[in-house]
């Protein structure tokens, strides 16, 4: 049997790629002539901006395709305090000025090729720093082809009602220096009653509501953080998401 060589299927599978983020970028530009834009399918409109903005809708669906890589150029500590689900972390070098982006994009074009479609994103809509590496990419040196930029960023995803995640490093922050936030454990009550975090509150699936009538969750102050915990990721999510 004939073999694809590996540079062929290389090529196929950017093409791929690129062909399946060309159309969630553009299907919703094709949309627009016949309905209204919405806070879900909008960006931020900004003119000779480096790279291709995308609207929080195209960014869920490139996150659910997992094909092409979104990459989230914050620090290592605000990353694991909470990040977009499915992000990878290319941090800054600690060392260096924050308005020189050449380590994150070394990083970028030593982990992808300049023909593979990237998505950046930062801090939100006064983050400078995704337009930064982008433009960094951009340049000859590197010469990206297929930047796509979440200018939203993560205040905008979390204000359009999405999760976060947060790793073992920020919980631990959050635990120790976040006396308002509220630990939710997901496992069922046998697990819970048996061993938990310190003051954590117990909520199964479908109990979001309740919980905000009893007390389990803070009702009243809807900018406190709610971190939820399970020992099975998909549990936990679901919880969140209630």
């Amino acid at each position: 049997m004939n073999s694809i060589p590996k540079q062929s299927a290389h090529r196929a599978l950017t093409f791929a790629a690129v062909l399946a983020v060309f159309f969630i970028v553009l299907n919703p530009v094709q949309a627009q002539c016949q309905t209204t834009l919405t806070i879900f399918n909008t960006t931020l409109g900004e003119l000779n901006q480096p790279g291709t903005e995308i609207s929080t809708e195209d960014l869920k669906a490139i996150l659910l395709l997992a094909v092409t890589p979104v990459l989230d150029v914050r620090f290592p500590q605000e990353y694991a305090i909470s990040h977009i689900p499915g992000a990878i972390n290319i941090p800054p070098d600690s060392a260096a000025d924050p308005s020189n982006v050449e380590h994150e994009a070394a990083e970028i074009a030593a982990r992808y090729r300049a023909e593979d479609p990237i998505v950046l994103t930062c801090n939100g809509p006064f983050c400078g720093k995704s337009k930064r590496v982008a433009r960094a990419l951009q340049a000859p040196r590197y010469n990206f082809q297929h930047i796509l930029r979440y200018q939203l960023g993560l205040p905008v995803w979390r204000a359009l009602g999405n999760t976060v995640q947060t790793d073992l490093d920020g919980f631990a922050y959050i635990f120790n220096r976040d006396f308002t936030a509220v630990f939710v454990d997901a496992r069922n009550p046998e697990s819970f009653r048996a061993d938990t975090v310190a003051c954590a509150v117990n909520v199964q699936p479908g109990e979001a509501t309740a919980a905000n009538d009893d007390g389990r969750l803070p009702l009243l102050d809807k900018g406190a953080r709610v971190v939820v915990f399970a020992d099975d990721p998909k549990l936990a999510k679901t919880v969140a998401i209630d």
